[in-house]
């Protein structure tokens, strides 16, 4: 495959996961206002944030990880006798997984009231189930379905949260409503239109040697998701701990706006993920991956400085009243999603090769130094002190992993040009923490933009161009 083709297909794969992920998020980005101007107390959407965060936390342990599993030796198989054999295995390993979750929770219900445990329970199930049938289309070669999943989801929300939310004011018990009833809403219409499950089952098969293979593959990655976990949402622990309920309410709000650049970046992990699967034995390879993330890193910058900013712009409606003292947040972590965009990455070198357990001493490390600052920045500097080890933590992974990826599986070359989105990045959060006026925000946002374009590679102002004589 020559560099054109290997970049039309980037491009085209891009352009279908942008689809589907793009305008998903874009309806959860406009509940943000929905749910900060009906759930006055900032308390209450705390909470909620904490019992998604547990969700968050115990996806990887429920679904044994079998998401990525399914997805990696799904994408690696042309036969359909093997396809089968991979779904029917995967299928009976999920079905006695959420068996024993019901049952362990049952249990810790008898002798304990944890408010909206068991709303939280089933949107930790329905959130498991989901996660593997979209992989399983996605490994299946089924992109449009992966992205009319994402997207009948996203619509649910958003219709059932201002029925629920909106117009019932049922509050944070909306929320969860609107998050459950639409993921299986999504899964029972794609699965009855693509019978990719159904179609492929059959529990009598025997699994054993293949069903071993999966477990290696995925098995490693239970306890590297669990300190990812810890690095990017633990901190909301230790807010609600020294801070309070309502802190954790803007730091959750701060989060969701950050969460539109950590989506962006999702669609580019799932575009490269195919792409640096299939190209990693290439003879360029180094060159193509380097060339890539280079192109990534101006891109990300163009996407912090641009986005933030207009939210800032804008906060006056976006945001309700009581969560105003929250946009203060939004850059810096805005950045720390950067960061996290950069370290995953790295992270390909270990799925290409299926050495996944490589992966864990890394994450590890960053998971120790991140609850080891949380511990020591939260009680004195607050949300500041999370955003804090946040970044400091994604950095150490940076470092690590550009230095084991390196020796074991390919060399990403640093290009000088690459320092200057790198040195806008950090300069620009000063005007947005200082800037008062809109127009500041504007001309400052206007002037960065500009400089940025103008000096992007060539290649990515090429690759830029005909994705957008496509769109227009």
């Amino acid at each position: 495959m020559t560099n054109e083709q290997r970049n039309k297909k980037f491009i085209k794969d891009f352009g279908v996961y942008a689809i589907g992920n793009l305008g998903s998020k874009l309806v959860m980005f406009l509940m943000v206002p929905l749910y900060t101007y009906f759930i006055k107390d900032p308390a209450d959407y705390g909470y909620y944030d904490l019992c998604q965060n547990f969700c968050l936390m115990m996806i990887p342990i429920t679904m044994l990880q079998l998401r990525d599993g399914a997805f990696r030796f799904l994408l690696g198989s042309n036969d359909e006798g093997e396809k089968k054999l991979i779904i029917s295995f995967v299928a009976r390993t999920l079905l006695a997984s959420n068996l024993t979750v019901v049952a362990l929770t049952s249990i810790v219900g008898f002798f304990m009231h944890i408010p909206f445990m068991w709303h939280t329970i089933a949107l930790l199930l329905v959130m498991t189930l989901y996660e593997v049938q979209a992989q399983i289309m996605r490994g299946l070669g089924n992109n449009k379905a992966f992205v009319a999943m994402g997207i009948i989801t996203s619509l649910g929300i958003g219709v059932m949260s201002v029925v629920l939310v909106g117009w019932l004011r049922l509050g944070i018990l909306g929320v969860f409503w609107a998050n459950i009833a639409s993921r299986l809403l999504s899964m029972v219409i794609l699965e009855l239109k693509t019978h990719s499950i159904v179609g492929h089952l059959n529990f009598r098969m025997p699994t054993n040697g293949l069903g071993k293979q999966i477990l290696r593959y995925s098995l490693p990655l239970i306890p590297t998701a669990v300190c990812w976990w810890a690095t990017s949402n633990s901190n909301r622990y230790f807010i609600k701990e020294y801070c309070g309920l309502d802190a954790n309410g803007l730091y959750a709000m701060a989060s969701k706006f950050a969460g539109i650049i950590l989506t962006l970046s999702i669609i580019f992990y799932q575009t490269w993920q195919e792409t640096a699967i299939v190209q990693y034995h290439s003879k360029d390879r180094d060159r193509f991956f380097s060339n890539i993330f280079n192109n990534y890193i101006y891109v990300l910058a163009l996407l912090l400085i641009g986005y933030t900013f207009i939210v800032k712009i804008c906060s006056g409606w976006l945001v309700g009243e009581t969560y105003q003292a929250g946009i203060k947040y939004i850059y810096p972590l805005g950045a720390a999603t950067v960061l996290y965009a950069l370290t995953a990455f790295f992270e390909l070198g270990y799925q290409c090769s299926k050495e996944t357990g490589r992966a864990l001493p890394s994450v590890v490390l960053t998971a120790s130094v991140c609850l080891l600052l949380n511990f020591t920045l939260i009680p004195t500097f607050g949300i500041d002190g999370a955003i804090a080890s946040s970044i400091i933590a994604y950095l150490t992974l940076i470092t690590y992993r550009w230095i084991e990826t390196k020796k074991r599986y390919y060399t990403i070359s640093f290009y000088r040009a690459s320092w200057l989105p790198l040195i806008m990045m950090v300069i620009s959060a000063v005007p947005f923490a200082k800037t008062t006026a809109t127009w500041q925000d504007a001309a400052y946002l206007v002037v960065a933009t500009l400089v940025l374009i103008a000096c992007a590679p060539r290649g990515l102002r090429e690759m830029a161009r005909k994705v957008f004589s496509k769109i227009f």
